[in-house]
Parts: structure tokens; C-alpha cells; sequence
């Protein structure tokens, strides 16, 4: 299954492939978007390179990534009757953060997204660099 036939669940190359446009999010110098899980406008989930951004019954929440720490993907017992369920990071300052997860093979996305992201703000430039040549290596 490709990604485009996910029916809320999305990740971009790059921020003008995002298709949102009604969605203002102010987004700094040099911060890209990553993947979003998209439900409805008031129900949606957005990772960028900075933060998680979750809206759910039209309340918005966020947060940085920086110092963040993954707490739990979902819950995904009986996922077969349910189309999302919920992760949770725990931020910097100890609040916890939901995002909304596709079930099925989308929920990979949002997952790796987060998780990826997370780890890579806990890891020196130098791995980062060196888990980069790696991952280049295995793609060749």
C-alpha cells in the first residue's frame, strides 16, 4: 500500500506539498513538516522538525520536540473497529501531549515520526552524521 491511499495520514517532501491551507500554523525559519494525521479541521495532528501540534475537539495543543520523551503509541487492541487512536509524548515540562494516530499500516507513520524526531533531538550532530552515512550506505 502506498502512503497516498492512506485516508488521513500524510507525509511531505516538503511544506508547499502540504494541502492544508486553511490550517495557520506559523511555522519559524527552517521548520519543516514532517507528517500529519488530518481526521477533520478540528481533528488533526502535525509533526514538524520543531514540534506536535494536535487539535481535538477544536482545542489546539503543542509542543517542542526538544527534550521531549516518547510515553506510550496507541492503543491498538480491537483497531479493526476503530479508524485512530491516540499516542502520547511527554514534554520537556512534564505535560503530556496527545497525537492522533491512524490505525492500520498508516499508523507507522506518525509512530517513526515522532519516534525518529525525538531520538534524533537526544543524539549529538556527530551521530546524527555518522546513523546519516550509515542509512546511505544501506540504501545503495
Amino acid at each position: 500500500m502506498k502512503p497516498h491511499h492512506f485516508k488521513w495520514t500524510k507525509f511531505y517532501e516538503s511544506n508547499l506539498d502540504f494541502p492544508y491551507s486553511g490550517i495557520q500554523l506559523a511555522l519559524t525559519e527552517n521548520e519543516l513538516i514532517i507528517c500529519s494525521t488530518f481526521i477533520d479541521a478540528d481533528n488533526y495532528s502535525i509533526l514538524t522538525t520543531q514540534r506536535l501540534i494536535t487539535k481535538e475537539n477544536g482545542q489546539t495543543n503543542s509542543g517542542s520536540i526538544e527534550g521531549a520523551k516518547d510515553k506510550m503509541y496507541g492503543d491498538f487492541k480491537g483497531y479493526q473497529d476503530k479508524l485512530f487512536t491516540f499516542g502520547q509524548i511527554s514534554l520537556h515540562n512534564g505535560t503530556d501531549l496527545k497525537y492522533f494516530i491512524e490505525t492500520g499500516k498508516a499508523s507507522m507513520v506518525m509512530i517513526y515520526g515522532v519516534r525518529t524526531l525525538i531520538g534524533t533531538h537526544q543524539m549529538t550532530n556527530a551521530q546524527v552524521e555518522k546513523k546519516t552515512r550509515i542509512r546511505n550506505r544501506q540504501n545503495e
